[in-house]
């Protein structure tokens, strides 16, 4: 990671295609429809999932290119960008950023304080943060687009793939995050081990109204969310008791959860399409 970091948060649709494109004419041997780029902070392509993340955060939480300048600035150095590709459109559909320190300096850890009532060396001593990497799942976004139907599922979670395979080459071994209701709901079905930051409860955070601060064994991450496809797959059964309409839209959405567990868990069809860049 560089010290000195330009960044840019506007970035018109058509550079946004320029720079893709380009990715992808570097790229003849992908196949299939998405692909995730792994960018460093001085790149093009960090400058798009800069730009989706404003676009996405204003809409939701109306964080325009400013707040996400002042949030974000002193990060920026130390963050890497997972940016999933829709090689079809030839547009960005979604992007997760990771800030890299050792305890002190990533985003939640340094936030967590102020809404939590907890400092952080205690923070730290209570999730044994006293070494080793620590990654910062800092943001996530998809564009609406991509969140029904079966490109919801390839593109949520070739970002959580991403997460699990390119941390375990950096040999994280801490992770934390600050969560709004939804992706605390969708990260937690898929069985990822999520702890309350130093026994914190909800709270509001940069325009989400219920916000949670989590830390998790980066380690135990993979396998507990591969054995979660288990559990799904058992409470998605067909039996005469969820035959009802409610029953059967849970059974279904078990159905789903569990595919969505397994591809991340274990990266079946989902590996080959991650791009190392940085």
């Amino acid at each position: 990671m560089t010290a000195t970091t330009r960044t840019r948060y506007e970035l018109a649709p058509a550079q946004a295609r320029r720079i893709t494109g380009n990715f992808l004419a570097g790229h003849p041997e992908l196949r299939g429809r998405f692909v995730c780029a792994v960018a460093g902070p001085d790149t093009e392509l960090a400058d798009v999932g800069r730009a989706l993340e404003r676009q996405i955060f204003e809409h939701s939480f109306g964080n325009d290119a400013a707040v996400m300048a002042a949030e974000y600035g002193p990060y920026e150095a130390n963050s890497l960008f997972f940016v999933v590709i829709d090689r079809r459109r030839r547009i960005p559909a979604g992007v997760a950023r990771m800030i890299e320190s050792t305890g002190r300096g990533v985003k939640t850890v340094d936030d967590a304080p102020q809404h939590i009532g907890v400092d952080i060396d205690t923070i730290l001593a209570a999730h044994g943060m006293d070494g080793g990497l620590v990654w910062d799942c800092a943001t996530l976004a998809v564009l609406p687009a991509y969140r029904g139907g079966r490109s919801s599922l390839i593109v949520s979670s070739l970002l959580y793939r991403t997460f699990l395979v390119v941390g375990g080459r950096r040999d994280v071994r801490h992770a934390v995050s600050m969560l709004d209701r939804g992706a605390y709901r969708n990260i937690g079905m898929m069985g990822t081990p999520l702890q309350p930051l130093a026994g914190s409860g909800p709270f509001a955070y940069l325009g989400s109204p219920e916000n949670r601060a989590v830390y998790m064994d980066f380690p135990a991450i993979a396998p507990a969310v591969a054995a979660q496809a288990a559990v799904h797959r058992e409470a998605g059964r067909l039996r005469p008791a969820v035959l009802r309409p409610s029953g059967l839209r849970r059974t279904l959405t078990r159905r789903v959860a569990a595919t969505v567990s397994e591809r991340v868990g274990t990266g079946k069809d989902l590996d080959e399409l991650i791009v190392m860049l940085a």
